[in-house]
């Protein structure tokens, strides 16, 4: 990851909401409704999606951008199509679906807060492996296109970044009925996902790795297990993460961590105190983590209070991605400062809660409001600047 030495650099969580009728093809394609003629036409519509958000990055002043996740369905299940061995077919046993514990204590509010949320999560049936390549080679190319189109009247980016899944959040989403245990399970998918991760730095771009099981992994598929028993778990979806990591600096890749990027009331989110020491533990030099919203906005005092390595770059959020109201950029900038206290300017990269569209029909704010927080954070950056360069 770069890094500056006389200003605050910015950059978010990876997705953004798809253009408009984007979202719908997308929506088609996964219910196998999509026409001849759309099937045709959707690839060069992606790639010009990927233009369009990338060329709004640059305008509202980003610095580390990425390619929206314009062709995925969502950030975690988008690998039905990149794995082996996923059948959508199979069905998923009785009480084995999602069930997220602190809307399951307010009924009613799981079919608000999760409207939009349409995606197919198919079992395990065999084993696993990557043919990925050539969808992965085509995203690679459209980001690199756009930004080569990106207007003389836009700045040039400082680094780009691209993100896939972590093995604990596909097997948070697609049930296993094939490998004897989970954590074998889990490492299968490591060996899987090892490739694309691999391919990612190779094309020079900044890895991230979206892992919400290590914070949002407790109230969900850990929900029935004690503290100590859900940390005993983390540290082998942390084990996980970093063996298909052997292979990459630690220095290209990010890890994003959150609670569950839905309005709900996340009264049973487990404190950044809690796993923060084991989350140290990982093989990436970047902690992308949520830092803005009503329940974790204090949690900085946690890294205050710690030790935290020499060589990490925190990436906190100090933009709420599910609140309406546009954070002011007074507000941005000290957030910011809070964390450049804590480990030094230079390593702190201020970002995003979480994504804007981690699904491709699930938008938790307008995209209009989207785009105007990013603008206010690149806003409260230069201000953050301004203070801590004087």
């Amino acid at each position: 990851m770069k890094l500056s030495s006389d200003r605050i650099l910015t950059t978010h969580t990876g997705s953004l909401p798809r253009p408009a009728g984007l979202a719908e093809l997308i929506r088609a394609r996964e219910q196998e409704t999509l026409s001849v003629a759309d099937a045709e036409y959707l690839p060069e519509r992606i790639a010009d999606a990927v233009g369009v958000v990338v060329g709004h990055q640059a305008q509202v002043g980003l610095d580390v951008i990425s390619d929206g996740e314009m062709s995925k369905i969502g950030y975690a299940t988008y690998v039905k199509e990149r794995l082996t061995g996923f059948d959508v077919d199979v069905a998923v046993p009785e009480g084995g679906g999602l069930s997220i514990a602190d809307l399951d204590d307010y009924p009613g509010m799981a079919e608000r807060s999760l409207a939009g949320l349409e995606t197919a999560t198919p079992t395990c049936t065999g084993p696993i492996s990557y043919t990925g390549t050539a969808l992965l080679d085509t995203d690679l190319a459209n980001f690199a296109a756009g930004v080569s189109s990106i207007s003389a009247g836009s700045g040039q980016p400082t680094e780009r970044f691209m993100n896939a899944a972590s093995p604990g959040v596909i097997a948070l989403y697609l049930p296993n009925q094939f490998y004897a245990s989970l954590d074998e399970y889990l490492f299968a998918l490591a060996e899987g996902m090892r490739a694309e991760y691999e391919a990612i730095t190779a094309a020079g771009l900044v890895l991230q790795i979206d892992a919400p099981d290590l914070a949002m992994g407790r109230h969900i598929q850990y929900a029935h297990l004690s503290e100590q028993g859900f940390l005993d778990r983390l540290r082998v979806h942390v084990e996980a993460i970093n063996h298909a990591l052997r292979n990459i600096d630690p220095a290209r890749v990010r890890v994003h961590l959150c609670w569950g990027n839905y309005q709900g009331p996340h009264h049973k989110d487990v404190g950044l105190d809690v796993i923060l020491d084991t989350i140290i533990q990982l093989k990436a030099d970047g902690l992308v983590f949520e830092a803005a919203n009503h329940r974790h906005a204090h949690e900085w005092q946690v890294l205050a209070d710690a030790k935290i390595p020499e060589q990490k770059v925190l990436i906190p959020g100090v933009i709420d991605t599910s609140s309406v109201y546009v954070e002011h950029p007074e507000l941005i900038a000290q957030r910011i400062t809070r964390f450049a206290d804590i480990v030094g300017r230079e390593r702190v990269i201020p970002g995003t809660d979480c994504g804007f569209a981690s699904f491709a029909t699930f938008l938790a704010v307008d995209e209009s409001l989207a785009w105007a927080k990013l603008e206010s954070l690149t806003a409260g950056a230069r201000l953050a600047s301004d203070r801590l360069w004087s």
